[in-house]
């Protein structure tokens, strides 16, 4: 299975905005350089998670985004949710895990099954774990400096 950017691309720029601090609304513009992500399509990402309820964003000077609840309670799979249709580990399967072959597909279970187990894995990842992890990453390069 693979990842589209959308969800890549997305999952960085939060650990980036959480990284950065909730005290005062970050840049879209400040994430988009960190990333070296296209300012254009972290735009495009952040209106979808901000429709979401993942951000918020702050107008006038001084704006930015900021996250809409708190990291611990944010899910890499809901983020992924949020800015994808659907996780599905093959083409063929159905939003809601059924099989798109019907009864002809004989491997549908196992198919399903890796679906679950996915994301189970991503449910099971707050945001605030993959930001801690960037923490401790920063550190370790700071002190390799």
């Amino acid at each position: 299975m693979r990842m589209s950017t959308k969800a890549q691309y997305a999952v960085r720029a939060l650990v980036s905005l959480n990284l950065s601090g909730n005290l005062a609304p970050v840049s879209i513009k400040e994430i988009a350089a960190r990333e070296k992500i296209s300012l254009n399509y972290l735009e495009q990402l952040f209106v979808k998670l901000r429709r979401g309820g993942i951000v918020r964003s702050v107008r006038g000077p001084g704006g930015g985004y900021l996250l809409a609840r708190s990291a611990t309670e944010i899910r890499i799979d809901q983020i992924i949710d949020t800015v994808e249709e659907a996780l599905m580990p093959l083409s063929c399967m159905n939003a809601d895990g059924s099989c798109g072959c019907g009864d002809e597909c004989t491997t549908q279970s196992v198919w399903h099954g890796l679906g679950m187990q996915i994301r189970s894995f991503l449910a099971s990842v707050s945001l605030e774990d993959l930001t801690e992890q960037g923490r401790q990453q920063l550190g370790r390069r700071v002190a390799n400096n």
